[in-house]
């Protein structure tokens, strides 16, 4: 089984892991480690936090504002409709920004938002 580790930088790594700890990831760590912290999406999910410096040292380049670009989008699964809005409900309750109503797209629905440092996110439900 692979896990997949999902690397952003932030501008403050308490702030940020109080964030994704009210949408429901866990960490072991009470206190980020130096200039990261990992966080447990799913069992086979990681989130890495890094401070900006640390991250620009991994890549070798100037992070990106994230209001004006972006580097990636983080789509999670949901196991209902219901479940992707409260999880964008409790990212805006949070501090994040919701991206508006839900979308629905044949068999998905999707609904996205941005973190406390502008990644963009969404939830989508498959309908089976």
């Amino acid at each position: 089984m692979t896990t997949t580790f999902i690397n952003l930088p932030v501008r403050d790594l308490t702030t940020a892991a109080e964030f994704y700890r009210a949408l429901g990831f866990s960490s072991d760590q009470t206190e980020p480690d130096g200039d990261s912290i990992m966080l447990t999406v799913s069992d086979n999910t990681r989130l890495m936090l890094h401070l900006r410096s640390a991250f620009e040292a991994y890549t070798g380049v100037a992070t990106t504002d994230t209001q004006t670009s972006r580097e990636v989008i983080v789509g999670l699964s949901a196991r209902s409709r219901e479940q992707v809005d409260e999880l964008v409900d409790r990212a805006a309750v949070a501090g994040g920004e919701s991206l508006g109503a839900g979308t629905v797209n044949g068999p998905m629905y999707m609904r996205g938002f941005r973190d406390l440092d502008g990644h963009q996110w969404s939830f989508l439900h498959l309908a089976g």
